[in-house]
């Protein structure tokens, strides 16, 4: 696993004192124990190809789990041929009370929606992440803002059980490192995380199948949101102290009038970023008549994490995101005194 680490995480890493806590905690579980496995709501590939990797490899380690994340449930593209699958449950039917429960990818509670109320009934709790935002909620904690994903993290504690990686494991893997590093490009890149994907790609997989459904594989109509999207981008070159802040925003019109579902929107950002005359993008995706998800992504030149934990949401120095209410206006007036 990584150890490399980057200028925005806090000087704490992963103790051995966590790692035998973890490992103790599913060691000492009872006979026939009740184990749950949750990420945040709306999961992305790390949330939950890390969930489910790790759920694969407890299975084969002798424990039985079950997974699940806040509604709405339900897998969309380019996630649901993730192997797994057969250990998600619906929230609804989540034991109340289980003997442990593993969450997956969440900086704070409140990224767990109605299974927050788990980390008080559960018997034991393991925290796996890698977001420097993390907020130590939870019991155990592994946590490591220097690994590229929490894929990352999620591999080191199945070699610490000596659950070797195998083709099901290791696709679940792959998709979440591969989606967090944005197909190997962001900034925690390191030679670690390329000498995980080789050991991942060594169980058999065919990592160019595996990039074509994940980043260039869109229905048409989608394509055809993002240029509405896309002809509707802003720049402002004097916004984020100098730096240029990209901005655009897609509707439930949109969505609509295209025939698409909500999921289409996650590559947006990827599209709106590429501008070079800014350090900053923006994308605000509707929800409802007031409400919209946020997604930053920075160059280098604004920390958009701080910016995000700062209105309430959470990420990394360079991509984050947060929930905001009111008009399009409103909430890039709101953005703009922030960076």
């Amino acid at each position: 696993m990584s150890t490399a680490r980057p200028v925005e995480a806090p000087a704490r890493l992963i103790t051995e004192a966590d790692w035998s806590a973890a490992l103790a905690a599913l060691r000492d579980l009872p006979p026939d124990p009740t184990v749950l496995l949750v990420c945040h709501v709306n999961p992305d590939g790390d949330a939950l190809g890390s969930m489910l990797g790790c759920g694969l490899g407890l299975v084969a380690y002798g424990v039985p789990v079950q997974a699940t994340f806040p509604a709405p449930y339900g897998l969309a593209p380019p996630f649901d041929q993730l192997p797994g699958q057969e250990l998600l449950i619906d929230p609804a039917t989540a034991p109340v009370a289980p003997d442990l429960l593993i969450c997956f990818d969440a900086a704070s509670a409140s990224r767990l929606g109605e299974l927050a109320d788990r980390l008080d009934t559960a018997g034991a709790t393991i925290v796996v992440d890698h977001h420097a935002s993390n907020t130590r909620f939870g019991g155990i904690h592994l946590v490591d803002p220097g690994a590229a994903a929490t894929s990352v993290v999620v591999d080191g504690l199945l070699d610490r059980l000596g659950v070797p990686l195998d083709e099901r494991i290791a696709e679940c893997l792959y998709v979440a490192l591969s989606t967090d590093t944005g197909s190997f490009k962001f900034d925690l890149t390191t030679p670690a995380v390329h000498e995980l994907a080789a050991r991942l790609l060594a169980t058999g997989l065919r990592p160019a199948e595996i990039s074509r459904r994940l980043f260039d594989s869109r229905p048409f109509g989608a394509m055809k949101l993002y240029g509405d999207v896309l002809a509707r981008a802003t720049l402002e070159p004097g916004a984020a102290g100098g730096r240029g802040l990209v901005w655009s925003y897609a509707t439930l019109t949109d969505l609509d009038r295209h025939g698409q579902e909500r999921h289409v929107l996650e590559g947006l950002i990827d599209a709106v970023r590429v501008a070079e005359e800014a350090d900053v993008a923006c994308v605000l995706k509707q929800v409802g008549t007031t409400e919209w998800t946020v997604s930053l992504r920075s160059k280098g030149g604004v920390d958009v994490g701080a910016v995000a934990v700062g209105l309430g949401g959470g990420g990394h120095r360079l991509a984050a995101g947060f929930t905001a209410y009111g008009s399009v206006d409103e909430v890039l007036a709101v953005i703009r005194s922030s960076l």
